[in-house]
């Protein structure tokens, strides 16, 4: 998988220089990187006083890269950076007093013109690539603005998808693309040829990311092969580097998982459940029964993770005042789990995250293993009982379980098959409903 941000940008500008008194030494900074640089910090200046320049002190110069080039003019005179003559008035905009990020700041030297780009920064455009399947979970993030279906996880693709994507990517213009995919020195070519600024990726740790870092920007190296090992902080070490600190800008916290539900997606998913006898708010997800089918969204880092049927039947048997809805990958299993539970089983056929939380949205709580059911929980804010092979994966996937009303259940053998039925009767009753006192 692939995600790369995009702003509306202008192109890079040429710092002018010009002569004032009081002189300001200062590094040339391009617009691109203005969202680095959007809080910082400046005393009020009254409307009188003099602007500060910004003076440009260029580079050894390289006559191999371009022999005419001779430097600056040392004659040659600019006004301000967007307009010639002196300014009369301050042309930046008041403090918002209210504003703990201080989004109406502008550093000196910049008129009132880069207010409309300032705030484009901000709303960063994020564009994904994904497997054709991957691509569904992003109907769910309200930041993402495209979602193109393209497996990077194909040995030998082929030649005519390959070079149409690369020429999407070089359209678009990207100021940064990062990969979750390790890359070698193919995939790290192919991030290359986007031609985007910034170039982001996890590598191989092992000899098979010999020569990545020459096309890649940014490097990081996983802890092993299978990056769903590390749970819910997979990607820890991309994360943080993307929440660095970085021109008084302080770090950026990574903030809770959320998802977004169209109402046409609602309204798809209510039809469904009350078809199937389910009434809204008064009925409990079941989610993780084993079948052979991709829409299982079991966790690529946990492989035991699914429970068969006849165990649901048991733990579906003790709830009381709810109707247990069952979640099913495939029409195939249907048969199995009316033949187990009944034909009076409120069955569910759903294959997309996006209609999963949507199940998961207008129900009063969810048990299931540990599949895309726990995570879509704990982003609604619904009650949820989280069947795991041990205590370890656990911790590993639902980090601070208590906080986010999930209760953790594991297996004492390691194995999800031997799970404790009896301990888990005993939480299934948080999710009866209270009596009502008069």
């Amino acid at each position: 998988m692939a995600s790369a941000a995009s702003a509306c940008l202008l192109q890079k500008s040429v710092v002018p220089k010009f002569s004032c008194s009081p002189t300001v030494s200062a590094s040339a900074t391009h617009l691109t990187n203005a969202s680095f640089f959007n809080t910082v910090t400046l005393s009020d200046q009254p409307s009188h006083a003099q602007r500060p320049c910004f003076r440009l002190y260029a580079k050894k110069r390289n006559e191999w890269l371009d022999p005419f080039d001779f430097g600056d003019d040392p004659d040659m005179e600019y006004g301000s950076i967007f307009s010639d003559g002196k300014q009369d008035e301050d042309p930046r905009p008041p403090d918002n007093p209210d504003n703990p990020y201080g989004f109406l700041k502008f550093p000196m030297g910049y008129s009132v013109e880069i207010a409309s780009l300032a705030l484009k920064i901000r709303g960063v455009e994020v564009d994904v690539i994904a497997s054709p399947r991957g691509k569904q979970t992003y109907e769910l993030n309200k930041n993402v603005r495209w979602a193109d279906a393209y497996d990077p996880d194909i040995d030998f693709p082929d030649p005519a998808e390959y070079t149409d994507m690369i020429g999407i990517l070089k359209n678009r213009y990207y100021d940064m693309i990062l990969s979750t995919k390790l890359a070698g020195i193919g995939h790290a070519s192919f991030l290359f040829m986007s031609t985007a600024r910034d170039r982001v990726s996890y590598v191989y740790p092992n000899v098979n990311s010999a020569g990545a870092g020459l096309f890649l920007s940014q490097t990081f190296t996983p802890d092993s092969l299978n990056l769903s090992d590390g749970g819910y902080h997979m990607y820890h070490q991309m994360t943080d580097w993307l929440g660095r600190p970085a021109r008084g800008v302080p770090r950026e916290p990574l903030p809770p998982l959320k998802v977004s539900i169209s109402r046409k997606l609602k309204d798809y998913v209510m039809e469904k459940y009350t078809k199937a006898g389910a009434e809204k708010g008064k009925y409990i997800v079941i989610h993780g029964i084993q079948s052979d089918s991709k829409a299982s969204m079991q966790s690529n880092g946990d492989t035991d993770s699914l429970l068969p049927i006849q165990t649901w039947a048991e733990i579906a048997s003790t709830i009381r005042g709810l109707r247990p809805v069952f979640v099913i990958p495939h029409e195939k299993v249907r048969e199995d789990v009316e033949e187990i539970i009944g034909e009076e089983a409120s069955i569910v056929f759903i294959s997309t995250p996006g209609q999963l939380a949507a199940l998961i949205n207008d129900s009063v709580g969810v048990i299931a293993t540990n599949t895309a059911a726990v995570q879509l929980s704990v982003a609604r804010e619904k009650p949820c009982i989280a069947l795991f092979s041990s205590q370890e994966k656990g911790k590993l996937f639902v980090p601070d379980a208590e906080v986010k009303k999930c209760k953790i259940i594991s297996s004492k053998t390691g194995a999800l098959a031997d799970i404790d039925i009896e301990t888990i009767k005993a939480a299934v009753q948080i999710f009866e409903m209270p009596l009502a006192l008069v």
